[in-house]
């Protein structure tokens, strides 16, 4: 199981669901996914995005490793078609926090039309 997520998930252009993946995969079981999914996500294989409507999931680009993600970019969800995109070109701000603020995580979603959905 943990191969074909793996592949399916390489084959992507967008961020996926655990719903979206239980239609790929109808015979698996939403359990033994969502296991699937936090140990790639542990091992810094895929990270998570959550963009307002759901949890969806996209391969790491910017060499995570098991112990720290660096998917510090911008995520794109087209108010559309629905889908969530990973735009790794585009990095997150620098934050300067107060104090002794740390931040543990910093996420950025921007919302409108993909370039399929504004052609």
């Amino acid at each position: 199981m943990r191969l074909m997520v793996l592949d399916h998930m390489l084959k992507q252009q967008s961020a996926i669901s655990i719903t979206g993946l239980e239609n790929e995969f109808e015979r698996s079981d939403r359990i033994t996914l969502y296991r699937t999914l936090k140990t790639f996500e542990k091992k810094g294989l895929i990270h998570s995005i959550n963009d307002g409507t759901v949890t969806k999931y996209a391969m790491c680009e910017d060499h995570c490793t098991e112990n720290h993600h660096a998917d510090s970019h911008l995520h794109f969800y087209c108010t559309s078609c629905k889908e969530t995109f990973c735009l790794p070109r585009i990095k997150t701000p620098e934050i300067k926090l107060p104090g002794s603020f740390k931040m543990q995580e910093l996420s950025l979603i921007a919302r409108g039309l993909c370039e399929k959905c504004s052609a």
